[in-house]
C-alpha cells in the first residue's frame, strides 16, 4: 500500500510539471491565434472549459474580460483601497475584485450616469481594444487624425462609435487591432461581441505593449520588486526578466524528517524557500515561503563495514505566492561535515547514517535555468 501511495504522489508531480504542455483539442497548431491562446493559458490568464476545449468562437462577458486583463497584466494580487460603487455588482460577485482593479488601473471608466457595469453582457471588440489601449501610455492624437488613420484601412471606419474613434486610432498606430484572417476585407466590427480567440490575441498585444509603455499606475505596479534575501551571485537581469542559471546553489528548508535508515526511495518530501532569492541588485527572484516538492531519488541505509548511507533528493516543482505551480528541477546529495579524521574513519570502516531534520536547511543545485518576471514573480517555462 505504501508503494502504491508513493507512486500516486510521484504521478501527481509528473502531471503538475507537464500540465502546461496540454493543448486544447479544438485549437489546432495552425489556428491563427493558437500561440496566443496557448501562452495565455499556460500563464493562467485564460482557461478552457470542463470538457478540455477552448471554444475560440464563443463570446466573453465584460466581467470575464476584466478578470483576464488584470491577470494578463500580473495585477491579480493588487489591493484597492477605495472601491468604486456599481449598482449591478456586489462584493459577493466572483469578479468584484478584478473589476475594481480594472477601474483602479484606468482600464475601464465608471459610468457616472448609470453607475452600472453590466458584468454579464458580452464584451465588444471596441471595449476590449479600448481596455488594451488604456493600459498604455500613448501619444495624444486628434479626432481628425484618428479618422484619417482608420479610413485608410477599414471599410467600416465611418460607422464606429464616436467614443471609440481615438482609442481605435491609437490601437491602429500601435498595430494592436486584431482582425481574423478569415475576413476578406478589413473591418473593425466595433460593436460585435469579441470572440475568445480575439480576446486572447488582444490581451497578448496589450501585455507586449505594456512591458514597454504601461500607463502611470501600471508602471508603478509593474516595476521590478526589490528586497533583502539570499543573493544568487550568478543570476542575471535583462529588462524585467531575471534568470537563475543551471548549476546555481539554492538553500531550501525541508518540512519533513528524512533518514537513510527509515526513509525509502520515491518518498515525497516538501520544502520551503527560507528567504527571498535575490539578484546582486536586490531584485526578488523567488519570494520567501514558496513551496517546493520533490522525491527521494536514492536512499541507501548506512551499514557498518558495508557502505556509508546515501540520501539524494530531486526537486520537481515550486508553488509561488502567485499560486503558480511551475517546474523547478534541482538535486541535493546529503553529506555530513567531517574533519579529516572522521573522513578517514568513514572511508575505512563505513557505516555512516544520514538524516535531515524537519526545518533544517540544505543546499540544492538547479538542473535547469529558471526565468522569472521580476515585476510579478511569474516563472516562465
Amino acid at each position: 500500500m505504501k508503494n502504491i501511495i508513493k507512486s500516486l504522489l510521484a504521478f501527481s508531480i509528473l502531471c503538475l510539471t507537464s500540465a502546461a504542455a496540454i493543448a486544447f483539442p479544438d485549437v489546432s497548431d495552425d489556428y491563427w491565434a493558437a500561440s496566443q491562446i496557448n501562452l495565455l493559458s499556460e500563464q493562467g490568464v485564460i482557461v478552457g472549459y470542463p470538457d478540455g476545449t477552448f471554444k475560440p468562437d464563443e463570446n466573453v462577458t465584460r466581467a470575464e474580460f476584466a478578470a483576464m486583463a488584470i491577470r494578463a497584466l500580473g495585477q491579480q494580487h493588487t489591493k484597492v483601497a477605495q472601491p468604486v460603487n456599481f449598482t449591478d455588482i456586489t462584493e459577493e460577485h466572483w469578479a468584484y475584485e478584478d473589476i475594481q482593479k480594472a477601474v483602479y488601473f484606468d482600464l475601464i471608466s465608471n459610468d457616472k450616469e448609470s453607475e452600472t457595469f453590466r458584468p454579464d453582457d458580452p464584451v465588444s471588440r471596441a471595449e476590449s481594444i479600448a481596455v488594451a489601449v488604456n493600459a498604455l501610455t500613448t501619444e495624444s492624437i486628434s479626432l481628425a487624425k484618428a479618422k484619417e488613420v482608420l479610413t485608410k484601412v477599414y471599410i467600416d471606419a465611418e460607422t464606429i462609435p464616436e467614443w471609440f474613434i481615438i482609442p481605435a486610432g491609437k490601437a491602429e498606430i500601435l498595430e494592436m487591432i486584431v482582425i481574423s484572417p478569415t475576413q476578406e476585407k478589413a473591418s473593425l466590427e466595433a460593436v460585435r461581441p469579441a470572440t475568445r480567440a480575439e480576446v486572447a490575441a488582444i490581451l497578448f498585444k496589450m501585455t507586449e505593449q505594456a512591458k514597454l509603455n504601461p500607463n502611470a499606475k501600471l508602471a508603478e505596479a509593474m516595476r521590478k520588486k526589490t528586497g533583502e534575501g539570499f543573493v544568487l551571485e550568478n543570476a542575471t537581469v535583462q529588462g524585467s526578466i531575471g534568470t537563475i542559471p543551471s548549476g546555481t546553489i539554492i538553500p531550501v528548508k525541508l518540512t519533513n524528517y528524512l533518514s537513510t535508515q527509515t526513509s525509502e526511495g520515491g518518498t515525497i518530501y516538501n520544502a520551503v524557500v527560507p528567504q527571498n532569492y535575490v539578484t546582486k541588485e536586490k531584485f526578488i527572484l523567488i519570494r520567501q515561503g514558496a513551496n517546493l516538492k520533490g522525491q527521494l531519488l536514492d536512499v541507501r541505509p548506512g551499514k557498518y563495514f558495508v557502505r556509508n548511507g546515501v540520501l539524494v533528493l530531486e526537486n520537481a516543482i515550486v508553488t509561488t505566492e502567485n499560486d503558480q505551480t511551475a517546474t523547478l528541477k534541482a538535486t541535493a546529495q546529503i553529506y555530513k561535515d567531517r574533519n579529516w579524521w572522521m573522513k578517514f574513519v568513514r572511508w575505512a570502516f563505513k557505516g555512516e547514517k544520514l538524516e535531515v531534520q524537519a526545518d533544517e536547511t540544505i543546499n540544492m543545485q538547479l538542473l535547469n535555468p529558471v526565468k522569472i518576471d521580476l515585476t510579478n514573480g511569474w516563472i516562465y517555462e
